[in-house]
């Protein structure tokens, strides 16, 4: 394992002054008075509660780098000689027709009403954050162009500056929601689909019934915490007005903007922001499913259920609850996770790991399974940003894993194209672009492809963020085809744990993946001595 400095980090922007550093605490093994900074204990000193967050908020995603002891790189994928499984109608494997972009990437999830997906990854949730906000048309039209599943995180319509509410408190209007749902609808072509999110603040707000019933949305999903913390979600808030009208929608507030002393600190200008935090909630088997059903009787045609880093007491309640329930997906979201909005050290230190986190899934998915009962579909989240963790996810999975949800991953290509094009506007392009081209046309590999589908004039009128997440789309998808043609998976419903190998003992002890030496070790034999 890598050596830790829990008092120091480049998201936090604190350094230690010392080469030599203590490794529990993180202090300078010589910390001397007269220290110009900067670690975390030395800027909290005078910036306090601050520091507990990555930084600048809002512009930047952060994720945890704590090193774990065994993780998805400690397995390998096997790779074949002979063979071919789930090969396209009328392909006779044959050597001439075995070629991998004959491989299907797509997928499915969901029991009535299944979702397809071109590629089986969907975006982390993004809601009320600010970098959610700003991106959303790049993030939206890119999930849809690239036929993969949005998810609208928990707080939008609550912090919504134009909500609007009924007699009862209830969420009657939120324009920004409107905003995000229309903008995915506009390119949807049957591929993905759009999740929003519900926690304890919009069970309150009653955003369910609003988005169902007025927006249109057809899958709704339940919120248990996630990867990169156990509480709620947090914003921060740079206006006064803004924080004691949150703090009276019921939001949690802090400081607390009502107190005097508060007030005159931050026009003073020591206190630079707020933070708008969401109850804690509990779960209860009972609630659950009868909010499931309301749900349902809402109209709501798919009910999904993400849950994050919890010990195996509360994994088993998530699976169990979602068997019970048949819901239509499970998310499950490992440590350490995260897109900015999270508490560093929480990000770092609380959680299972997602490697584990998985293997305890797939030991309590096989036993439900094994007794009988409906196990619902699941995909993992936690980290992931390339084909080979797609493929090793689903592997590991099998056949209860359909999907990897990918947070900070797919946020970038929407922040990259964005800029992309506001350098060209400026003539401004770094030569990390320029070396590609000046155009749109020059720069985006995958732009082309998209003037075909829906024209010149509507492709040249698309977030160019959307067109990078296309791309990178493009990329995983081909990536994963050459995967899965050497491991002779034609369809990704024929991935199985068979194909991969444990590295390291340990990893074999936590997935059950047989060790590299014992992978295929009787069928060796079998050759050997036949």
């Amino acid at each position: 394992m890598n050596l830790q400095q829990p008092n120091a980090n480049e998201a936090t922007r604190t350094f230690n002054r010392s080469k030599s550093v203590a490794p529990v605490s993180g202090i300078c093994t010589r910390c001397v008075d007269g220290c110009r900074g900067g670690c975390e204990t030395w800027k909290a000193s005078f910036r306090g509660r601050e520091v507990l967050y990555p930084g600048p908020f809002g512009t930047m995603t952060a994720g945890g780098d704590k090193d774990y002891p065994v993780d998805y790189s400690h397995l390998n994928i096997n790779g074949y000689a002979m063979g071919a499984k789930g090969l396209p109608e009328g392909q006779d494997g044959n050597p001439d027709n075995t070629l991998f972009p004959l491989v299907d990437t797509e997928t499915q999830y969901g029991t009535d009403n299944p979702v397809k997906l071109r590629l089986p990854v969907f975006t982390g949730a993004l809601g009320s954050t600010e970098i959610a906000r700003a991106n959303w048309e790049h993030f939206a039209t890119g999930a849809a162009v690239a036929g993969i599943t949005l998810v609208t995180g928990e707080n939008v319509c609550g912090i919504d500056p134009g909500l609007e509410r009924d007699s009862n408190g209830k969420v009657s209007r939120s324009p920004e929601m409107e905003r995000r749902v229309e903008m995915f609808k506009r390119y949807y072509d049957g591929y993905g689909d759009m999740l929003v999110q519900v926690n304890v603040e919009d069970t309150r707000l009653g955003v369910a019934d609003y988005v169902i019933q007025e927006l249109g949305v057809e899958c709704v999903e339940l919120k248990w915490g996630q990867g990169a913390k156990c509480i709620g979600g947090e914003i921060q808030v740079h206006d006064l007005d803004r924080a004691l009208e949150l703090q009276k929608r019921g939001y949690l507030v802090t400081p607390d903007p009502s107190v005097h002393e508060n007030q005159e600190a931050f026009k003073d200008g020591a206190l630079k922001h707020f933070e708008r935090h969401s109850r804690l909630g509990f779960i209860d088997r009972e609630e659950f499913v009868t909010t499931v059903q309301h749900l349902r009787d809402l109209g709501a045609k798919r009910v999904t259920l993400k849950t994050g880093a919890y010990p195996m007491r509360e994994l088993a309640m998530a699976i169990k609850w979602a068997s019970d329930a048949k819901l239509d997906l499970l998310t499950i979201d490992g440590a350490p996770g995260g897109t900015g909005m999270s508490p560093w050290r929480m990000m770092e230190e609380w959680g299972v790991p997602t490697f584990y986190l998985q293997a305890m899934a797939y030991e309590l998915c096989c036993h439900l399974h094994e007794h009988g009962h409906f196990v619902p579909d699941l995909a993992m989240a936690g980290g992931f940003s390339s084909e080979d963790h797609i493929f090793k996810v689903l592997a590991m999975g099998a056949p209860f894993v359909k999907a990897v949800c990918m947070g900070r991953a797919l946020m970038i290509p929407g922040m990259v194209g964005k800029n992309i094009g506001m350098w060209i506007e400026e003539g401004n392009l770094p030569k990390t672009v320029s070396e590609f081209g000046t155009k749109t046309e020059e720069i985006f590999i995958g732009y082309e492809h998209l003037v075909d589908k829906y024209g010149k004039n509507e492709a040249e009128t698309m977030p160019l963020g959307a067109v990078a997440m296309y791309c990178l789309c493009d990329k995983l998808r081909t990536g994963l085809q050459q995967i899965m043609a050497g491991s002779r998976n034609f369809c990704t419903h024929v991935i199985s744990r068979a194909d991969l190998m444990s590295l390291t003992r340990e990893a074999e002890a936590i997935s059950g993946i047989p060790y590299v030496m014992d992978a295929y070790r009787d069928e060796a034999m079998a050759i050997i001595e036949g």
